[in-house]
C-alpha cells in the first residue's frame, strides 16, 4: 500500500509542526521511519496491521513534510521522542505501542527510556543503540557505516558535497543497503518523497544535524542511562537483515539484552530495508508481536 494518498495531519508541538498520516482502528501503534527516508517505508506493512491497530505514521522532525530542528540540540533523539510523544497525546493517546526502524528506531529506544509510562510495547528494526555503534567501529564496520562520520562532519560540507548529486548519493546508499543491491523494492511514490526530501537544502541540513547528534549530544544521553543502570522496560521486539547494518557488529539480541528488560528477535531476509525488502515477513513478525 502506498501512503502516497493518504490524507495527513500537522499537528503542532514545542519541537515544532509534525506531519503525520493516522490509519487504520485498534489500540495505538506509533510507526517511526529512519534515514534516508519518510513516513513512507511503512507503506508495504500497513495492510498487515491497520485491521487490528490505529496506525500513526509521521514523518520525523526534519525529514518528509515535518519541520526542520533549528539546532543539533534539537534533533537530539531526546527532544524528536518529547515532540512525538506531545504528538500522540494532541491525538489523545496516553499510551501506545511503538516500533522504529534505523533512525526512527533511535528515538524509539530513547523514547521508551525516557518515557517508559508511554511506551507498552517496543519494536526495534535493524539498529543496535548509538553509543554500540560508537564503540564497535573497527575498520570493517567503518567502512559498511562511513555516512555516521561524513554526515556529523561540520555544515556545510557534507550538504554540499550530497547537494551536488543529490540523487546519485540517495540511489547509490539505498541500493547498497539491500539484499539485492538494486532499487526494485521501493515504490515508486515512495521514492519521489525521499529524492524530495535531497533536493531541499533545509533537509539535507536537517537530516546530517541528526546524525550529527548521533555522534555527540545521543552519544552521552546512552551514556547516563548506562551509568544510571537505566533499562528499558518495555517488552521488546528486535528484528534485523539477516544481510543488514546491525548484524554486522555482534549478534543484535546479545546486546540488546543489555538494554532491555524482556527482549525477544529474529533475523529477516533483508538488507536494511526489511519493510520494503520483505514486507510479508516483516510486517507477520510485528503483527505477532502487538498482537
Amino acid at each position: 500500500m502506498s501512503l502516497g494518498d493518504t490524507p495527513c495531519r500537522r499537528i503542532e508541538t514545542r519541537g515544532g509542526t509534525i506531519q503525520t498520516c493516522v490509519i487504520g482502528t485498534g489500540p495505538p501503534l506509533l510507526l517511526l521511519h529512519g534515514f534516508p527516508q519518510s513516513r513512507m517505508m511503512w507503506g508495504p506493512v500497513v495492510q498487515a496491521l491497520a485491521d487490528t491497530h490505529t496506525l500513526v505514521i509521521p514523518d520525523l522532525p526534519g525529514y518528509g513534510d515535518s519541520d526542520a530542528p533549528a539546532t543539533v540540540e534539537k534533533a537530539s533523539k531526546r527532544a524528536m521522542a518529547a515532540s512525538l510523544v506531545q504528538m500522540m497525546e494532541v491525538l489523545g493517546f496516553a499510551a501506545f505501542d511503538l516500533a522504529g526502524h534505523d533512525r526512527g528506531g533511535r528515538v524509539a529506544y530513547r523514547m521508551a527510556l525516557d518515557h517508559p509510562q508511554c511506551v507498552t510495547r517496543l519494536a526495534v528494526l535493524d539498529i543496535l543503540p548509538t553509543s554500540d555503534y560508537w564503540d564497535k567501529m573497527d575498520r570493517a564496520f567503518a567502512l559498511k557505516i562511513y555516512h555516521w562520520a561524513f554526515l556529523a562532519q561540520p555544515y556545510p560540507l557534507p550538504e554540499t558535497m550530497i547537494g551536488g548529486e543529490p540523487d546519485f548519493w540517495l540511489e547509490w546508499t539505498l541500493k547498497s543497503w539491500t539484499m539485492a543491491r538494486s532499487l526494485d523494492c521501493f515504490d515508486p511514490d515512495a521514492m519521489a518523497h525521499y529524492r524530495h526530501n535531497f533536493h531541499d537544502p533545509s533537509r539535507l541540513k536537517a537530516m546530517c544535524d541528526d546524525y550529527r547528534a548521533g555522534a555527540t549530544v545521543d552519544v552521552e544521553h546512552d551514556l547516563a542511562s548506562r551509568k544510571a543502570g537505566q533499562k528499558i522496560e518495555a517488552p521488546t521486539l528486535v528484528l534485523w537483515g539477516a544481510s543488514g547494518i546491525a548484524q554486522s557488529a555482534e549478534t543484535p539480541l546479545e546486546i540488546w539484552r543489555t538494554w532491555c528488560r524482556t527482549v525477544e528477535g529474529t533475523a529477516i531476509r533483508a538488507g536494511h530495508f526489511l519493510p520494503e525488502e520483505n514486507p510479508a515477513d516483516t510486517g507477520a513478525a510485528l503483527a505477532r508481536f502487538f498482537a
